[in-house]
C-alpha cells in the first residue's frame, strides 16, 4: 500500500531530527572556557571588614592590575522570560548558568579593556559563598585569600554601625569565614593576612604580584595618587581610614577572652591567639 503525503512528510521530519541528533554527537565538545573573553580573572575571597577595599586599591595602583570596587557579579542575573527563548538557547547547548557566566565574563573584560590594563581582579566578600560557581565558570581563574581575625571583623562592623546586634553580627562573620576556608580548602591560590599587610605592605604587595606574575612597583604604596572610584556604601569601605589614602596599622589583635565563641574554632584554624 503506497505511503500517503502525510506519513512521507513525518517520516522526512524524524530523519532529518536523527541526523540533527547524530551530527552533534560527532561534534567535539566545546571547552566553557573557550567562550571566555577573559580565561583567567583573579577572584579575592574574603569577608567582609577584612580589608579587602585597601589591597584593592593597593593592586588598583598598580599600572597592569585593575582592582574595581565590588561588582556584585553574582547578583547580576540572566532571566528566560519566555519559554521559547530557553527552547533557542538550549538549541545552541546554553543553559542558563552559562548566559550567566557569558555576562560576567563580559562586564569583567569591558572593564579590563577601558582600564588599558592586563589582569583584573573582583574583590566582592560575597564570592565566598559562591567560590564553587566562580571556578565552574573559570576553571583558570586564579585566587587571593584574605584572612583578618575574625573578632576584630565583628569589632569593625559593630564600631562602623553601633546599632549593630552582637549575636546577629557574630554569626554573619562567621558565615563569610566559613565560607573562605571552604574556598582556601579546594581551590589553589595565595592567602594573605590583612595584619601582614599592613605591617608589612612592601613584602606582601611583593609576594601578590610574584603570584600573579607581574613586576612589583612601589607606586603600589601610594593609593592617594590613583582614581580608584568612590568610597561609598555597597560597593565597598567608606570609612575615613580608606579615605585617607593611607596604609593605616591594624588594630591590636583581641584578647583571647574576647574572641566570642562561635569564632574561637576558625580563629585557631587561622592560626591566630583566642
Amino acid at each position: 500500500m503506497p505511503m500517503s503525503n502525510g506519513t512521507r512528510t513525518d517520516m522526512r521530519r524524524v530523519a532529518r531530527g536523527i541526523r540533527r541528533r547524530l551530527s552533534r554527537l560527532a561534534e567535539p565538545p566545546v571547552p566553557r572556557t573557550a567562550h571566555r573573553l577573559v580565561p583567567d580573572p583573579v577572584f579575592l575571597i574574603s569577608s567582609v571588614r577584612s580589608g579587602s577595599t585597601l589591597l584593592r586599591v593597593l593592586l588598583n595602583s598598580h599600572p597592569e592590575i585593575r582592582a574595581p570596587h565590588e561588582m556584585h557579579l553574582r547578583t547580576l542575573t540572566v532571566d528566560l522570560t519566555k519559554p521559547y527563548t530557553e527552547k533557542a538557547m538550549t538549541e545552541l547547548q546554553l543553559d542558563r548558568r552559562e548566559l550567566e557566566h557569558l555576562l560576567w565574563d563580559r562586564v569583567l573584560h569591558r572593564e579590563l579593556v577601558r582600564s588599558g590594563k592586563k589582569v583584573i581582579v573582583d574583590k566582592t566578600p560575597g564570592n565566598a559563598g559562591v567560590w564553587e560557581r566562580l571556578h565552574e565558570g573559570w576553571p583558570g581563574a586564579r585566587y587571593l585569600f584574605l584572612l583578618r581575625h575574625p573578632a576584630s571583623m565583628v569589632s569593625s562592623l559593630i564600631n562602623n554601625r553601633p546599632d549593630r546586634d552582637l549575636d546577629a553580627t557574630v554569626r554573619e562573620v562567621r558565615g563569610y569565614v566559613e565560607a573562605v576556608e571552604a574556598a582556601r580548602a579546594a581551590l589553589p591560590g595565595l592567602t594573605v593576612r590583612y595584619e601582614e599587610l599592613t605591617e608589612r605592605p612592601e613584602r606582601t604587595t611583593q609576594e601578590i604580584c610574584a603570584f600573579l606574575g607581574v613586576a612589583w612597583t612601589p607606586a603600589m604604596l601610594e593609593y592617594r595618587r590613583g582614581d580608584h572610584g568612590p568610597f561609598v556604601p555597597f560597593i565597598g569601605d567608606w570609612s575615613d581610614n580608606i579615605k585617607s589614602g593611607a596604609i593605616q596599622k591594624a588594630r591590636p589583635l583581641p584578647a583571647p577572652a574576647d574572641v566570642p565563641a562561635p569564632l574561637r574554632d576558625i580563629a585557631r584554624a587561622w592560626d591566630y591567639p583566642c
